[in-house]
């Protein structure tokens, strides 16, 4: 992007003033509504909410930024009288507030139209989109243009190491966003995504998820579509090299540039260690930068290639992204390190999608080689308990030693098909043994759950500390 673009963003943002408004949230501890209550805060608007699971971290986060937290869903709320009920896509009919707010014929709007209204007009807006990666990809963006000197807003669906809150507001004229395609509300079923208007967009990969709300792969491209639609001529949508299901898409329409990744792409990388914690980047062929990191994974050498090609769209040398990203502490829940004695490594991974295990465990296999690798998984996302994915469970374990299982309620089934080294497991405490069970001298155990795993991960924590 030239000088004088970037001016004329600077100044539209500069001059956009809103009167101050009261917002009353409904669902506010989640995370994309809680950083919605702080963006909000912080731009002087007056900001109350409720939920039915009121807890730290983000309750904590909220009440010390001035934000009243009611516990609940009653329909008395409506004496509050905001001047928006920001309902989140976690509300339905029949809620008490919900049903009160509609016979009373009360303004009301959905948490990504209200970010729309309220926080993102005039701003550069570069979205992450895609099946996996987004929460790791746009800290990595948002990081490479905070080094840059662009002090970006953003908003992200995890806690980014680094940064001391999941969204923030600016007055620069860049605004970064994970870039969701669940639904929005239950009165506006489309993708949160197409509410944002990004002229910088990337789609990292695209696959089926979310069985919820989306019956097939097609229904998820179509929302792809909508919002590739939406970006400007002079914007730009950075996708791989290769992806069949995007390269669908885009054959429907593309109305902006596009930027490449991957192999001959226009940004690629070179692998000087096989895990990816050291490779370097090329733009065009020519080598730019290397970086030299803690993170593992070729998913996470693609993130880095994204979020490069991103930053070099809003202006940034891919020299200076390098650099950037060879400090990068990655994001909380993201192979997060939370044990590291005596030969035992214990990582907290959010993984919740074949693709996502699989790549994970890959990068974990590069780096320590033959050592002993546990993965304790919990399948809990809507797509993974309706089924859809048993017939790609086994394989994307392959490179684990073991394999736990958790299914509780039998409704995934799972079963002995998963391998020799798979067990399934009813309840939590003989998961826990079994885990216990497979700690050896050099052993690296990855806990992977997309919620809290009854708090298997302290548990296991715990045990070690009281052996050591």
């Amino acid at each position: 992007m030239n000088d004088a673009h970037y001016k004329t963003f600077q100044k539209q943002s500069d001059a956009m003033t809103t009167s101050v408004k009261h917002f009353h949230i409904l669902g506010i501890c989640g995370t994309f509504m809680g950083s919605l209550a702080l963006i909000l805060r912080s731009l002087g608007h007056r900001v109350t909410g409720c939920d039915a699971n009121v807890y730290p971290p983000m309750s904590t986060q909220l009440q010390d930024a001035g934000v009243q937290i009611i516990q609940g869903f009653d329909a008395d709320q409506v004496d509050i009288a905001p001047d928006v009920f920001v309902v989140g896509n976690a509300m339905s009919r029949g809620k008490p507030i919900v049903e009160a707010i509609l016979n009373q014929g009360l303004s009301y709007t959905s948490g990504p139209q209200c970010l729309a209204e309220y926080v993102l007009p005039h701003k550069w807006v570069l979205a992450v989109a895609g099946t996996h990666g987004k929460t790791t990809t746009a800290t990595m963006l948002t990081k490479i243009l905070d080094d840059a000197g662009y002090n970006p807003g953003y908003l992200i669906g995890g806690v980014p190491l680094g940064f001391e809150f999941s969204g923030r507001a600016t007055d620069s004229a860049f605004f970064v966003i994970e870039a969701d395609e669940y639904d929005s509300a239950f009165f506006d079923k489309r993708s949160k995504f197409v509410h944002y208007h990004p002229k910088t967009l990337i789609v990292n990969n695209l696959e089926f998820d979310h069985a919820d709300i989306f019956d097939d792969l097609r229904a998820i491209q179509n929302q792809f579509h909508h919002v590739i639609r939406l970006v400007p001529e002079i914007g730009a949508v950075i996708t791989p090299v290769d992806d069949p299901a995007i390269d669908e898409v885009l054959a429907r329409g593309l109305w902006s540039s596009r930027l490449t990744i991957g192999a001959k792409g226009n940004f690629d990388a070179r692998l000087e260690e096989p895990s990816g914690s050291r490779f370097e980047v090329s733009h065009h062929g020519s080598p730019v930068g290397m970086i030299d990191w803690s993170l593992t994974g070729l998913h996470n050498v693609h993130n880095a290639l994204a979020a490069i090609a991103a930053a070099y769209h809003a202006g940034v040398a891919p020299k200076h992204a390098c650099d950037s990203l060879s400090c990068f502490d990655g994001v909380k829940r993201r192979m997060e390190v939370i044990y590291d004695e005596g030969g035992v490594v214990v990582y907290d991974d959010f993984a919740h999608h074949p693709t996502a295990i699989e790549t994970t465990l890959q990068g974990v296999r590069r780096k320590v080689g033959g050592e002993k690798i546990v993965a304790v998984l919990e399948p809990r996302s809507n797509t993974m308990v309706a089924g859809f994915h048993n017939d790609r469970l086994a394989a994307s374990v392959v490179d684990a030693d073991v394999a736990l299982w958790l299914d509780p309620e039998h409704k995934i089934g799972l079963s002995s098909s998963l391998g020799a080294d798979a067990q399934v497991f009813g309840d939590l405490n003989s998961l826990f043994d079994a885990v216990c069970h497979e700690i050896d001298e050099r052993v690296h155990i990855v806990i992977m759950s997309n919620g809290g795993f009854g708090g298997l991960h302290q548990r296991v924590v715990s045990f070690l500390r009281e052996q050591s």
